[in-house]
């Protein structure tokens, strides 16, 4: 019989495992049964696509048998099994190629999401056992065989005997230590305990031979001990509970338990209808954003189960792109047992469910802004994003049910506020909600064209997010007020022009035109700025391409170099005017020279790119000798 060796990346995970990967090792007998669980339901999805296969759920089972004087534990199963090749694949290989560099590039340093993420739950037996075998005989086939590993140093796969279809996973229980109490996982209550606590939704009973004593006949205090097969776990599911018998901690549990994700849910929404269609629905809003979120392998959708069978992993017809961060499943009994996944996306009640569903996320979100901010802020921190793709995408379909729940930084209020925050704040004599948008708070609070805007006292909205800009043009207006770029070509700020506002104008027409000769093809336009106070200079923008938009446009692949309508607008009232208008009526070779160098001056403050750095840092020199 070959001892075969596990890979070394394998080896390494193994080593981890061992070492107590888990918090608490009591998660072992957690894995095992989810496993099991699974196994079971192998079989029936094999059974929807197979003729030749019944299901009947009351034939499938866990069994849990704990042997004291051998120090052996037992989880068996009446699933589908496993080939040889399977238990090579399966067993013989922990996790997949780069989980180690995962691991690193994310520093992980307690392991835990590194585990659940890549499916090796089962190597948690190694927490609590010096020796584990598993014996399986898998659905068609005459043939078991048994693995077996004493950890790190390898395994070994032979042919064995076993009767039915299924698999035993025996565990020889470690020793005790000073450390560690390791009969605890022999012993009945503790088991007990265990599965009530983790796995008491599983659909197929977890049954064990549990002690009885009976009072011996004519004997009034000695008894008789003998075992009777019990079953441990409730098989009801926590969404056809009432809602008033379930606590937080219940629904923190069954978020673990299903592996909606590895941190803790932010809220839960329990969801029970019962009208033109019943269904019961228990989502999740998480924490913390998955790790793959914004990748191509995420999956969005909801558990879907008819009358507690599970129909399909992820539903994605049940969630609309701009809520996919929502976890959870629902359980409805309108549905049928053998809907297709083609039939699935034409369903009328199905399509229903989705609709309310968008509608109670909606609203939950809404009261947990109102009621919780803080936990709000958090929740928008990590997906505030995916809001507002939504406004974006669709042609804006969707902008009118997500408005309400967007959030962007105040100039004012030095944190995150809500559109109707704003506009409830909004003077009189404020036409437009302004914003900037720019790479950070600090750069955006630099911008020479948010001066006049902050003078008069009015708020504004910093879009720091690609996005931002985006969203907000599909928006619009919100509560009937537009907005309004503070580098756009007309504030809408009306004041004063006197008469020599309008005199500096009309003498200056030539110098402007000049100016903008020099940069021929690079500005649309030169003129006085009417929003500039200390800078000299700045750049706005016309049209529907801001000059944020263009910078985010010309980063993506594939880039159509795009630009926006730039308008360069020199402050009259700076002293940089003066040299301007003097190297305007005697040397025209110093106008161009001022003229490139305030145009680069002016990219560099937003954020462009100088096109020739070489000829700009040579116009530096040639000001400075």
């Amino acid at each position: 019989m070959e001892k075969k060796q596990f890979q070394a990346e394998s080896k390494r995970l193994l080593e981890m495992m061992i070492n107590s990967i888990y918090s608490q090792k009591e998660v072992f007998l957690r894995e095992l049964i989810s496993n099991a669980s699974d196994a079971i339901d192998k079989i029936y999805y094999r059974a929807l696509t197979d003729d030749s296969l019944t299901f009947n759920k009351d034939s499938y089972y866990i069994k849990i048998d704990a042997d004291n004087e051998n120090r052996t534990l037992r989880i068996s199963d009446t699933g589908i099994g496993m080939t040889k090749e399977e238990l090579e694949t399966n067993l013989g290989i922990i996790a997949k190629s780069g989980s180690l560099a995962f691991k690193r590039e994310n520093e992980i340093k307690d392991g835990h999401d590194i585990i659940g993420q890549f499916g090796v739950g089962f190597y948690a037996a190694f927490m609590v056992s010096d020796v584990v075998t598993v014996v399986s005989k898998a659905l068609g086939s005459d043939q078991a065989y048994k693995w077996e590993s004493e950890g790190t140093e390898g395994y070994t796969i032979e042919p064995a005997v076993k009767d039915s279809v299924g698999t035993d996973i025996i565990l020889k229980i470690k020793e005790n230590t000073e450390e560690e109490q390791y009969d605890e996982y022999l012993e009945e209550y503790r088991l007990k305990e265990i599965i009530k606590k983790y796995s008491d939704f599983i659909r197929y009973p977890i049954k064990m031979d549990i002690t009885q004593r009976s009072l011996k006949e004519g004997s009034e205090n000695e008894y008789d001990e003998y075992k009777e097969e019990q079953t441990i776990n409730s098989m009801v599911p926590i969404w056809k509970k009432n809602k008033s018998e379930l606590t937080d901690e219940d629904y923190a549990n069954f978020y673990t338990e299903k592996h909606y994700g590895f941190d803790k849910p932010l809220k839960h929404i329990h969801i029970s209808v019962d009208g033109t269609i019943r269904y019961n629905a228990i989502l999740f809003i998480p924490e913390n954003i998955p790790f793959d979120y914004y990748s191509k392998e995420y999956e969005k959708g909801l558990e879907l189960y008819s009358n507690g069978v599970l129909i399909m992993n992820k539903c994605a017809d049940l969630l609309p792109d701009y809520f996919s961060f929502v976890k959870g499943m629902v359980d409805s009994e309108d549905l049928s047992l053998n809907i297709s996944r083609e039939m699935l996306q034409h369903d009328r009640q199905l399509k229903l469910i989705a609709k309310n569903i968008n509608k109670k996320i909606k609203s939950e979100l809404k009261i947990l802004l109102k009621n919780s901010r803080e936990k709000y802020e958090e929740f928008f921190k990590s997906f505030g994003r995916q809001l507002k793709f939504g406004v974006y995408n669709d042609f804006g379909a969707n902008k009118e049910t997500l408005q309400d729940l967007l959030m962007f930084y105040s100039s004012n209020e030095k944190k995150l506020v809500t559109l109707d925050e704003y506009v409830s704040r909004m003077p009189e004599d404020q036409k437009f909600i302004y914003y900037a948008a720019g790479e950070s708070v600090e750069r955006i609070e630099k911008l020479p064209q948010v001066e006049l805007v902050a003078d008069k006292g009015y708020e504004i909205l910093y879009f720091t997010e690609e996005i931002d800009e985006f969203a907000i043009k599909m928006l619009m207006n919100y509560q009937e007020k537009e907005f309004k770029s503070v580098s756009s070509g007309d504030l809408g700020i009306e004041e004063e022009t006197n008469d020599k506002d309008e005199e500096t104008s009309k003498e200056n027409q030539e110098l402007f035109a000049a100016m903008k000769d020099v940069l021929a093809g690079r500005v649309k336009d030169v003129r006085a700025s009417k929003r500039l106070k200390s800078h000299p200079v700045c750049l706005a923008s016309e049209g529907d391409i801001s000059i944020e938009m263009e910078k985010i446009l010309n980063a993506m692949p594939d880039s159509q170099n795009i630009k926006a309508d730039k308008v360069l607008e020199i402050n009259p009232s700076h002293e940089v005017f003066q040299s301007l208008k003097k190297a305007f009526n005697s040397d025209k070779d110093k106008l161009n020279l001022y003229t490139n160098l305030l145009y680069n001056q002016a990219l560099l403050i937003e954020g462009l790119p100088v096109q020739d750095p070489v000829e700009f840092t040579n116009d530096i020199c040639k000001v400075m000798i």
